[in-house]
């Protein structure tokens, strides 16, 4: 999978005011982003970071920005959520490791734990909010497996939809988003607040759950005859 890529020409990732694309989470493809939520603007590219020092790394930059500012959804202890400055899709999150890190293999097991669990809750999410039929999860590795940044690792979630692929980026070179980044942020962040019950990481339940989103759905009832 592909990074994918554009950013807001006229100042920002939707209504966040960003100066520079460089401090958020994403990197540019082929394809403008056309957003319509009441016009249609025309998103410029932003520019890749020029190395792979933590320096020049988006993804350590916005951890160190407010939510809003950095399209943030949710914050873990060794991982976060963000939103893709360059979405595929509405909603395309990532799960980023704070750790400036290339390689899986060399993540630590809580690492692995957190991002694992982060996911689920990025699904569970999208799923509550937009009902996806489906979803795209990868981790792009090396330039040569479509990472566009690849000294920081980071994992795609990408919501679908039947008939989300039409003719827009085949002919046009355009995507078209139904939604500004600002509001998309707002939507997904608030849900996975409900989700977890609180907006501060509950003590307790982050023993068993960092992310505050296990499904709440209850397990069928044992057999006492078993």
């Amino acid at each position: 999978m592909a990074d994918a890529g554009g950013a807001d020409g006229t100042g920002g990732a939707g209504s966040t005011g960003h100066e520079s694309s460089g401090d958020l989470a994403g990197t540019p493809d082929a394809f403008q982003r056309l957003w319509t939520p009441h016009r249609m603007v025309y998103i410029d590219g932003a520019d890749k970071p020029t190395g792979d020092g933590e320096h020049e790394c988006p993804f350590c930059r916005v951890p160190h920005r407010s939510d809003s500012d950095g399209l943030v959804v949710a914050r873990g202890e060794t991982a976060y959520v963000v939103l893709n400055l360059y979405p595929y899709n509405p909603g395309h999150l990532m799960v980023v490791p704070y750790r400036h890190v290339a390689l899986y293999p060399d993540l630590t097991t809580a690492e692995v734990a957190e991002i694992g669990a982060l996911t689920q809750g990025a699904m569970r999410v999208l799923r509550a909010t937009s009902g996806p039929a489906g979803f795209n999860l990868g981790i792009n590795q090396g330039e040569v497996g479509g990472a566009g940044i690849a000294a920081h690792l980071h994992q795609h979630v990408v919501p679908r939809w039947r008939g989300d692929a039409n003719f827009m980026p085949i002919v046009a070179g355009t995507k078209p988003l139904p939604q500004l980044l600002g509001a998309t942020r707002e939507t997904l962040a608030a849900a996975w607040v409900e989700r977890s019950g609180t907006a501060a990481r509950a003590t307790t339940a982050e023993a068993t759950d960092p992310t505050g989103l296990t499904d709440p759905t209850p397990a069928a009832p044992t057999d006492p005859e078993a």
